[in-house]
């Protein structure tokens, strides 16, 4: 499979060049290329199963300028520029004389999509819709019409919550059932299950443009769709655009089987699915658009929906009390090293000398408890999908977060069948949750995370970091802490969990440590306002990188 040539060459002079020199981390991916590569010299065709381009591996960029022009002799001469002429070029090629329907949300991707649009075609041509869709932000809907009409673009807004809630989609029979037969799935409001909520959610967006192009007596077969699906969206979905050999992540609401059917008809217009987030800002400066709409935080198309973990009964499988004993060692380490155990091992064999030291410290100064939360969300190891455990972290002293972080990317090192880590914020936890809040899509559960969310960025604003920080998911999930087990008290609150996360690329990132990337002033602040919300038990903090985990929880 690996053409030895390539391996030595190439790897050789990539690191013969790195000034400082790798690290052991990125040596050790370094060795696995030799076994993971391709190359044909005559066609100057190289391929590697590695990922250089993303913001987590060290010395990413050196490797991939060796390879680009080093060794394929690529030349740097394209630009955004290029792109931007490429895109509009498409655009005019496909679409001629027809009009095109744009789904705008608001947010980059969209909006600069509609920029291209208009740039390319006749403004009479472009027919851009912004559907409130129930799970959009506090005042979200009336500031982006606003905030679109200032630039130039006329939008057309409906109010579709009613359609959404109500919505539905078709699904297998089951995931055995390899026949084409199927099923109704629930209505979005009594759905539990994250792929059907994103489903449901995609396939009313295209419910509601064709009942657009139906008031407007225009011809469906005349009128193409365009949505800013962006080559992650694709890849996480597994789409054949990108990749015949992806595995699911997730399916994104612009890849449903109704969006794929349009595409094979070649109906769908989608001027950045060769780009990811980083280089749709560029993008849009390149267009002209406010530094304000560039930067802004993206925000997940099904909006909220995807913000709120929806569950009638706890995830807790058969692993979870194995689990839960070997997160008890690691978090009482330097004693548990004392009582040789079995579990004990295989949190050595999964660990380094280094990391295991450093464990001891921690361990032996802070007194950490750690313990699986009984819900799920979605993850990547190994690039493939993962829905599986929370771990929360709770202490009795004030939160070190550089340990905690360490703590979080090691735990789900060790147990593969974790993906996040969180802090959770209060005095120790005494009794863990092991049920849930019965939780959907209902209104009052969006008012409760909507008000959260509104608090939450209010206050990154105002603290002058919302331009240092990527993005901030604010999380409502099925959890009521603190509860008194003699009274047997129902499970009726839930807990939000906030993420402060940094990234250059969107591909991968890291949590920003408080005290660091962000003042912890400004993290209890948010905290503090969200805790005053009626019905909320506890605030949680994410400390997981994606990969294991992604920006999103669902």
């Amino acid at each position: 499979m690996v053409d030895g040539s390539l391996a030595c060459r190439g790897w050789k002079e990539t690191k013969q060049s790195l000034s400082p020199p790798l690290s052991s981390y990125s040596l050790y991916h370094l060795a696995l290329l030799k076994a993971a590569g391709r190359a044909n010299e005559s066609k100057k065709l190289y391929g590697v199963q590695f990922h250089p381009e993303v913001g987590l591996t060290e010395n990413g960029k050196v490797i991939l300028k060796n390879f680009l022009f080093d060794i394929a002799g690529c030349s740097g001469t394209f630009t955004v520029q290029n792109r931007e002429l490429e895109c509009i070029q498409e655009i005019k090629e496909r679409v001629g004389t027809s009009k095109v329907l744009v789904l705008l949300s608001g947010g980059v991707d969209s909006t600069v999509c509609t920029a291209l649009l208009n740039r390319a075609l006749n403004q009479d041509q472009v027919i851009a819709v912004h559907t409130d869709n129930g799970f959009m932000r506090k005042r979200e809907c009336q500031s982006v019409e606003e905030a679109l009409r200032k630039l130039g673009i006329q939008v057309k807004v409906i109010n579709a919550a009613h359609s959404f809630y109500n919505g539905t989609t078709t699904l297998p029979i089951s995931d055995e059932d390899r026949t084409p037969r199927k099923r109704i799935s629930k209505t979005l409001n009594m759905t539990t299950s994250p792929e059907e909520k994103r489903k449901i959610i995609g396939d009313t967006f295209i419910k509601i443009a064709n009942e657009v192009i139906g008031e407007m007596n225009l011809k469906p077969e005349e009128v193409f769709l365009a949505q800013g699906t962006l080559w992650p969206d694709l890849i996480e979905s597994a789409s054949l655009v990108a990749s015949g050999k992806a595995e699911l992540i997730k399916p994104h609401h612009n890849d449903t089987e109704l969006i794929r059917k349009l595409r094979e008809e070649g109906k769908v217009i989608e001027p950045l699915k060769d780009f990811h987030q980083d280089e749709v800002g560029m993008l849009g400066r390149e267009l002209g658009l406010p530094e304000e709409f560039v930067s802004r935080h993206p925000f997940p198309g099904p909006s909220l929906a995807i913000r709120v973990i929806c569950a009638e009964e706890p995830y807790i499988c058969k692993d979870f009390p194995e689990t839960n004993n070997i997160l008890k060692i690691v978090a009482d380490f330097s004693a548990s090293v004392k009582k040789p155990h079995t579990l004990l091992q295989r949190v050595k064999a999964c660990t380094t000398e280094e990391d295991q030291e450093k464990l001891m410290q921690i361990t032996s100064l802070h007194s950490p408890n750690a313990f699986l939360l009984p819900i799920k969300t979605v993850g990547v190891q190994g690039d493939c999908r993962s829905y599986s455990y929370v771990c929360g972290i709770s202490s009795k002293d004030e939160p070190d977060w550089g340990s905690s972080i360490f703590l979080a990317r090691l735990t789900p090192r060790m147990c593969h069948n974790i993906n996040r880590v969180v802090y959770i914020f209060g005095p120790p936890v005494k009794e863990r949750p092991t049920d849930v809040t019965p939780t959907f899509l209902t209104t009052g559960v969006l008012s409760t995370l909507r008000q959260a969310d509104f608090e939450a960025h209010n206050i990154l604003r105002e603290s002058g970091y919302a331009g240092k920080i990527s993005q901030m998911p604010v999380i409502l999930t099925p959890l009521h802490f603190d509860r008194d087990p003699l009274q047997k008290q129902p499970s009726c609150q839930r807990s939000m969990v906030i993420t402060f996360f940094i990234t250059s690329d969107f591909m991968t990132g890291i949590p920003a440590t408080p005290g660091n990337e962000i003042p912890v002033e400004v993290v209890l602040k948010v905290v503090t306002e969200i805790k005053k919300i009626p019905g909320i038990s506890r605030n949680m903090y994410d400390l997981t990188s994606k990969p294991p985990g992604t920006t999103e929880w669902e």
